[in-house]
């Protein structure tokens, strides 16, 4: 047997498996370089006009069998990703571009559409926001479709992947992560690029398949046929593992799918403590997709749904009945549960159609709230569809990246200003929904009481707020270890905004990534939280913890906590009385 490997890749998708590893031979095809003669030219342009064609027309028609061969939500939600490919194809930043380099340089189709692609990419590196830099792998891929048709190669071919496979590749195209799904037979994920919002994850995530991504060489160093262990949860891959080793990973597995049974049987009992304090556990989402896995463990509602998806790689934004559409799935997906909608949370740099302005600090600039209410007509477009979209369900709106009471004021003005629009036009809207805010900004946290009196609820954005609070950035690796959700600072924020929502008589939610780890959840109750938001492979052990304790007790941890001074003392106090109480905070 070989020596054992270890690797460490980003844990994408929660889970243990071992199986036997299927490598994705995903290597680029290799681009020829072709200078043209003068004659050549335009019908070298036709060539990649027709190549392009060939491309819209095999992701249509992927598109329509994974539609016909899925369950509904299956089907339409790889439909997404793969319409967001066919707008990308005809983008004219990309068909403009080749077309022009073939014309100025004579150069041949298959090259020109690697250069294009290359600056494309250089443009989302420069991008502030995780999700939209994981979307370079989406040029690429797009890229090497229509290279493979101008060379004659095969495209979306089906493999035939053992069951139990753990799929080992270099990347996965959406095309082929939708595919591999498809089969059902997949134990794991590994990949040597992508991150926490690659398409390998989130398709993972949403079919709850363990995942790990940007496991740098993995396909170098793993062959098919080995044996492989992947832990999800903590980013870890093991290539042929001693006994001693898959011992452990297996009695991994056994907790796992215990905790998952647990999840399935307890998915309808309601997170209320020993002493009677309930808290609502809802979901965080992306794509509707994610929706079944969110039911079948229990969520009462989704506390973030993020519209963002709707503006990926497209020339121009989406249009009022694109977004109308997209909500009133879900709407109707979650029946009369309660659904939260963000509104645009994006910055100039990533709204389709309209021109980049280079920030130097985008994450302080002009993004979100501010950027709407910028771009009056395009916030209205997406608006309309909200109010129009209403009448399906129990939505409530909220607002991000609200710093003071003036946006809050203009962007309900906003609001109304649409209503009585769609008023007049004889567009049937449902019933006022609460109209709540993100809070994530010092600014919000500080003057938190007066917003209270504006706002029909909070929902803590804390991912930003710690960020922001502790002036660090996350994604840079020198100053990521200063990122602590238990910060006194961070805790003393947290507790001033839930006073004042209490205080206001309105519910406060989390709806950060800190909602969702069960390490924190004994501080979160005792801040008095009515509302955590998370993914949904996290409702059940957070469910447990609170549905174990007391709410009093919480309150007493958190009082101890908060005596001392920083947060690596905090952190070793409540992680050493979680252990004490838990002996697995999974289970």
């Amino acid at each position: 047997m070989s020596a054992t490997v270890s690797l460490q890749g980003i844990g994408a998708s929660p889970g243990v498996a071992v199986g036997h590893a299927f490598v994705l031979d995903s290597k680029r095809v290799r681009t020829p370089k072709v200078k043209l003669k003068a004659d050549e030219v335009d019908s070298e342009a036709l060539r990649f006009k027709t190549a392009v064609d060939l491309s819209d027309r095999q992701l249509q028609d992927l598109k329509e069998r994974l539609f016909s061969e899925s369950d509904r939500s299956q089907g339409q939600d790889h439909a997404l990703i793969l319409e967001a490919h066919r707008m990308m194809l005809h983008d004219p930043m990309f068909l403009v571009e080749v077309s022009r380099l073939i014309k100025d340089e004579a150069i041949n189709a298959e090259w020109a559409v690697r250069r294009v692609a290359k600056r494309l990419k250089h443009q989302f590196d420069n991008l502030e926001d995780e999700y939209f830099r994981e979307r370079r792998a989406d040029v690429d891929f797009v890229a090497d479709r229509v290279v493979r048709n101008l060379l004659g190669q095969a495209v979306d071919e089906e493999v035939q992947v053992p069951t139990d496979a753990v799929i080992i590749a270099h990347e996965i195209s959406p095309a082929d992560a939708a595919m591999l799904v498809k089969t059902g037979r997949i134990a794991a994920f590994v990949t040597d690029l992508g991150g926490q919002t690659s398409h390998t994850a989130i398709v993972a995530r949403a079919r709850e398949v363990p995942a790990v991504v940007g496991a740098v060489r993995a396909s170098e160093h793993v062959r098919t046929g080995d044996v492989v262990a992947v832990d999800g949860t903590r980013g870890l891959v093991l290539v042929n593992p001693t006994e001693q080793q898959l011992s452990i990973f297996r009695e991994t597995m056994r907790r796992h799918l215990a905790v998952e049974a647990t999840a399935l049987r307890t998915a309808e009992l309601r997170a209320v403590t020993l002493d009677g304090v309930e808290v609502h556990l809802n979901g965080n989402i992306e794509f509707p997709e994610e929706i079944p896995s969110l039911l079948a463990h229990g969520a009462e509602g989704i506390g973030l749904y993020r519209t963002e998806f709707l503006f990926l790689n497209r020339p121009l934004p989406p249009t009022e009945e694109e977004h109308y559409q997209a909500y009133r799935e879900v709407l109707l997906a979650m029946g009369n549960r309660p659904v939260t909608i963000r509104t645009l949370d994006l910055g100039g740099d990533k709204v389709p159609g309209k021109k980049i302005e280079k920030e130097t600090n985008p994450a302080m600039g002009l993004r979100a709230i501010r950027y709407c209410l910028q771009h009056r007509e395009m916030f209205r477009v997406q608006l309309r569809a909200l109010l129009r979209a209403s009448a399906h369900g129990n939505m409530r709106i909220m607002f991000p990246l609200i710093s003071g009471l003036s946006e809050l004021r203009e962007a309900r003005s906003e609001l109304e200003h649409c209503r009585s629009e769609l008023g007049r036009s004889g567009h049937p809207v449902g019933k006022r929904m609460p109209i709540g805010i993100m809070v994530e900004t010092p600014s919000a946290a500080l003057i938190a009481d007066r917003l209270a009196q504006e706002a029909d609820f909070f929902s803590v954005g804390t991912n930003d707020l710690i960020q922001y609070s502790l002036a660090i950035d996350r994604q840079n690796r020198d100053v990521a270890y200063l990122y602590k959700p238990l910060h006194l600072a961070v805790l003393r924020s947290l507790r001033s905004i839930v006073t004042a929502a209490k205080a206001a008589k309105i519910p406060v939610a989390m709806c950060g990534e800190m909602g969702g780890d069960p390490a924190f959840t004994l501080v979160l109750l005792a801040l008095g939280f009515d509302e955590l938001s998370m993914t949904a492979g996290q409702i059940s052990s957070v469910k447990g913890i609170v549905r174990r304790v007391n709410r009093t007790d919480a309150v007493e941890l958190l009082d101890k906590a908060m005596e001392f001074s920083t947060a690596e003392e905090i952190e070793r106090f409540v992680r050493s009385e979680m252990e004490l109480r838990f002996t697995n905070l999974q289970d």
